[in-house]
């Protein structure tokens, strides 16, 4: 069934609306166990738009192995998913910072507000991220210090490549996970993919990490699918590569490969000069974030490497 959120009156007699799919076993009743999928924060990511439908669709397919709740919620922001504007448009804001929202706010905050108390009682939350348009992400879960020991054993079973844990101080409380956490709803932060598009890999990699959590939830009564063992790192052993010139950044490497300290992984090229700068890695390790769009100025990122020793289950 599709169940409102929140709606909000807007000009020319249209509205605002955030809706959700709730799945869940006919003539159930009594409490049962309940995972809410959250995607569409920010208009511009939509690799979560293929994991709502596909994971709808695969429970369709087999109704009576399903157990318990799941809430789909393909699109926190739906005017910046109808409009492919990152943020909510007309505001110039993010989505993504306004949380836990407020009654009395503005459309956003009363949206965020809604949304918040309407997730609340889920036994956990995925929060399904792409990166913008300039970057790839393989699929990672990301928590932070202060909640990893809840979260990191939930997050093994999400078939992700990498779990980063973040240092607290790097933590924006004004997120939805943040809020989640901290009013008692294990939420993790899933980042894959990038900007714009839908990697179907990706997604299905995701999904089978879903239902292997459903079923350890009793959500899920069907086959626990076979996961991958993540890689566990933190913050202090993952290095930044940025552009110390602007040009067309043109990668010599790919994505989730093994880099070595000294090894060119790009060149920026500069069309007018002629000029070339190759950028070197300064670990040992694995690439997990590869620059997607060419063009770079001074300081943007091209690539995020996790150092070798980090490299291990």
């Amino acid at each position: 069934m599709i169940l409102p959120v929140v709606s909000v009156n807007l000009p020319v007699d249209e509205q605002m609306r955030v809706c959700k799919r709730r799945l869940m076993p006919e003539g159930a009743s009594g409490r049962l166990p309940r995972i809410s999928i959250v995607t569409g924060t920010h208009g511009d990511e939509l690799e979560g738009q293929y994991v709502c439908y596909e994971l709808a669709r695969r429970i369709e397919a087999q109704p009576r192995l399903l157990t318990g709740i799941v809430d789909i919620y393909p699109a926190l922001n739906p005017l910046g998913v109808d409009s492919i504007t990152r943020g909510v448009p007309g505001f110039d804001l993010d989505m993504n910072r306004i949380f836990p929202g407020s009654e009395d706010g503005a459309m956003a905050e009363y949206a965020a507000a809604h949304i918040t108390q309407d997730i609340l009682g889920s036994d956990v939350c995925i929060d399904v991220h792409a990166s913008n348009i300039f970057l790839r992400e393989i699929p990672q879960v990301r928590v932070s210090e202060t909640t990893a020991k809840t979260l990191v054993p939930l997050a093994r079973e999400l078939n992700c490549d990498f779990i980063w844990v973040h240092a607290s101080a790097t933590v924006l409380e004004s997120t939805l996970a943040h809020t989640l956490n901290m009013r008692g709803v294990p939420t993790l932060v899933v980042e894959m993919g990038v900007g714009m598009r839908i990697t179907r890999e990706y997604g299905d990699q995701l999904l089978a990490g879903i239902f292997r959590l459903m079923h350890r939830l009793g959500i899920w009564a069907g086959e626990a699918p076979q996961v991958r063992t993540p890689i566990v790192s933190t913050d202090g052993k993952v290095a930044f590569l940025n552009a110390p010139t602007l040009g067309m950044f043109v990668p010599r490497v790919m994505h989730w490969e093994d880099v070595h300290a000294g090894e060119v992984i790009g060149d920026i090229l500069n069309p007018l000069t002629g000029e070339g700068t190759e950028i070197a890695s300064p670990c040992d390790g694995v690439l997990f974030t590869l620059r997607e769009y060419p063009l770079v100025y001074e300081g943007s990122l091209l690539a995020r490497v996790l150092a070798r020793e980090e490299v291990r289950a």
